[in-house]
């Protein structure tokens, strides 16, 4: 279990962790290869057919070597969004370029297409030394550019949404823990809050659906709305957290254009987690949260 400093979060989540709604929240950082598959909850469809991935092809799977695998989503050709905390080592420095593979429309072993990555860019004010934290989620953003482009042919990119308050049911492609062979795709779930940039949602998400991205309607084809960042439990049930995308994506492209990564100022203060005595620290897979003692 995660023990926040209130003033972390959003003043909806602030008051809901004020009143031990919820619990847990941790990073999503990695199913390990060679898990065993967990049943699908029945909400969740398993693109296991080639026709049943038909216009999701853009979502695929990153395999960082030594580090586990995300979930990642072309924007662009050669331009996959994720998770910043699924690219960088524990002491927040990105990883080398050559140790992340991107494999679109991942399926059972087959491709549409796949490519190493030529760069990283990862949104200025994340730092994964921090922890879980309000300013982390809002920060948890990174660019890959590819070595090798995708033709649109094979994956069309999908759009970022012009709004960070869209209308209607979220949906979410991931690969998650004991189902990361193969994408699953939950095509109904729910906004429950949304506060300073960070998003709470009843996604059905799980360790590996990190970058994952989080779809809303905008025009006739989903856009991608917010990526996954982390998961904790309000209100007794399985919580998402990301992230608005608005002026993101445009600054990381320009990191990736100038090849020079843009610096944020650290704070004077730094909000990490706080840990109480007994407190020890815990890994999942290659993924760390706390837990408090007694």
């Amino acid at each position: 279990m995660v023990s926040f400093r209130p003033t972390s979060l959003p003043t909806p989540l602030r008051k809901a962790l004020s009143r031990g709604l919820v619990q847990g929240l941790m990073l999503l950082a990695l199913p390990l290869p060679g898990l065993a598959a967990d049943s699908l909850p029945s909400e969740l469809d398993s693109a296991d057919r080639r026709a049943e991935l038909m216009g999701w092809e853009a979502v695929g799977r990153l395999d960082m070597a030594g580090e586990g695998t995300c979930t990642g989503a072309l924007i662009r050709d050669d331009l996959v969004l994720t998770a910043a905390h699924c690219v960088v080592d524990d002491g927040n420095i990105p990883l080398d370029a050559d140790r992340i593979l991107f494999r679109a429309g991942l399926r059972n072993g087959d491709y549409v297409a796949a490519s190493r990555a030529y760069a990283v860019a990862v949104t200025p004010g994340y730092d994964k030394r921090d922890g879980v934290s309000g300013e982390n989620i809002r920060h948890d953003v990174a660019l890959i550019k590819l070595a090798s482009p995708i033709p649109e042919a094979l994956a069309r990119p999908f759009r970022v949404h012009r709004s960070s308050k869209p209308s209607g049911e979220l949906m979410v492609a991931s690969y998650g823990r004991g189902r990361n062979a193969a994408p699953s795709i939950q095509r109904e779930c729910h906004v429950l809050d949304y506060s300073d940039d960070i998003y709470s949602f009843d996604c059905d998400i799980t360790y590996g659906s990190s970058g994952a991205p989080v779809f809303a309607y905008d025009g006739v084809r989903p856009a991608i709305v917010s990526v996954v960042s982390s998961i904790g439990v309000r209100d007794g049930r399985k919580t998402g957290y990301g992230m608005s995308l608005l002026d993101r994506i445009a600054a990381l492209k320009r990191q990736i254009a100038t090849g020079a990564p843009e610096v944020a100022a650290k704070p004077a203060v730094v909000k990490r987690i706080t840990v109480g005595e007994g407190t020890a620290r815990r890994a999942v897979g290659a993924s760390k949260f706390l837990r408090p003692g007694g």
